[in-house]
């Protein structure tokens, strides 16, 4: 978080940043970034994970990335159900 002390004239700031609030003459910026965009794949008929790894890296032996990112949704990398939607982390 920056913090800055606050003055007369208009201070421009940083794009999307936006002010929370100003207390006893400091203003306080919070700058978030943007959002990454996240990728997903709806498991269909006859996937595993191997088969989408190999898909979106090339190379099925990263199952393991896509298991590691929807943990909360999967118990099981060889247990995977037609229409789940995966997060697919880069």
């Amino acid at each position: 978080m920056a913090v800055s002390r606050a003055r007369r004239s208009t201070k421009s700031t940083m794009a999307g940043s936006s002010i929370t609030g100003v207390v006893s003459g400091w203003q306080i910026i919070v700058v978030t970034p943007p959002a990454a965009a996240v990728k997903t794949y709806t498991v269909v008929s006859g996937d595993t994970l191997s088969k989408i790894a190999q898909k979106f890296y090339g190379k099925a032996g990263e199952y393991m990335k896509i298991f590691e990112a929807n943990k909360n949704q999967l118990s099981d990398p060889d247990k995977i159900q037609v229409g789940q939607e995966l997060v697919i982390p880069d």
